[in-house]
């Protein structure tokens, strides 16, 4: 599967590069969180579709999701995707570079297993989260990249009651714009 996602991501990169000079009002982006690919083994791809200059509609996938940044022994293991959707607010910057906010809605499917005093201990990570996002967007020769960081609001009481009600979510995403 991460053959088959990595090979799509350089099939478009290389399809969208014939073009010379950057664009001017890209219609959408194609993007994927570099850091927590490196930090957590999650994938994490993105998409967005500009409804005009400083607006955005965004969808993302996460593939082996993980809550915030938790990080796992060998007897613990998160088996879990998410979908999340944003409405993304470009502003303060030029086309080189702009801050942008974006609220969220997410839902994350699958679950969390430990291994607890030889006993398998399964948690359901199935449910809601709300949050917001801002960062930074650098914009070169139609490549988009830059850090972001976002904090959400869960609503699964079990996943609150293991990890925590509020999700911290932070990373530098690599996209192309066409």
């Amino acid at each position: 599967m991460k053959k088959i996602v990595l090979g799509l991501l350089f099939f478009l990169a290389f399809q969208f590069t014939t073009r010379a000079q950057a664009l001017e009002d890209p219609k959408g982006e194609v993007r994927l969180n570099f850091l927590n690919l490196i930090l957590l083994g999650s994938v994490e791809l993105g998409y967005e579709y500009f409804t005009n200059h400083d607006q955005s509609i965004g969808v993302e996938l996460h593939l082996n999701d993980r809550f915030g940044y938790f990080f796992t022994d060998d007897n613990q293991d998160f088996s879990a995707t998410s979908l999340l959707f944003s409405y993304n607010f470009y502003f303060a910057g030029n086309e080189a570079g702009k801050l942008y906010i974006s609220p969220y809605f997410k839902y994350r499917f699958g679950e969390f297993t430990e291994v607890v005093n030889t006993n398998t201990v399964t948690t359901s990570m199935n449910g809601a989260s709300i949050g917001l996002i801002g960062g930074y967007r650098w914009n070169y020769n139609n490549f988009a990249f830059g850090p972001f960081a976002g904090i959400g609001r869960g609503f699964n009481q079990t996943v609150n009651d293991r990890f925590s009600a509020v999700e911290f979510k932070a990373g530098f995403n690599v996209g192309y714009r066409f």
